[in-house]
């Protein structure tokens, strides 16, 4: 039998984390709970596959940025996941780079207290 726990437990950091996002954020804004909960599944799913792949696309940019066009690539990652999922918005790039900056060391402090 396949254990989900951790799957599951991450997929409810992921979605603690953008819950919190929207109430910092003005500009980022679920719908509602169904949004949100979709969202941080296809934000996972995008994490796991879109984004190796652009980064190995920018792989020349982030070197000569020395690493800082990461974090574009983590901003234009939740600006995908905005556009395919209805009722989540985010009003600007500079939204989706700021909330992309604060769910990373959320998610990451989050799990270092729960993991």
């Amino acid at each position: 039998m396949v254990n989900l726990t951790p799957f599951l437990l991450q997929w409810g950091l992921t979605s603690l984390s953008l819950w919190v996002a929207s109430y910092i954020f003005s500009g980022l804004r679920f719908a509602d709970g169904g949004s949100l909960l979709i969202a941080a599944l296809l934000l996972g799913f995008a994490n796991a596959v879109v984004k190796p792949l652009l980064i190995l696309l920018t792989l020349p940019l982030t070197v000569l940025t020395m690493g800082l066009f990461l974090l574009v690539v983590n901003a234009l990652v939740l600006m995908l996941v905005s556009a395919v999922v209805s009722g989540f918005t985010i009003s600007s790039f500079w939204t989706a780079l700021f909330a992309s900056i604060f769910i990373s060391l959320f998610s990451l402090f989050i799990s270092g207290l729960v993991i």
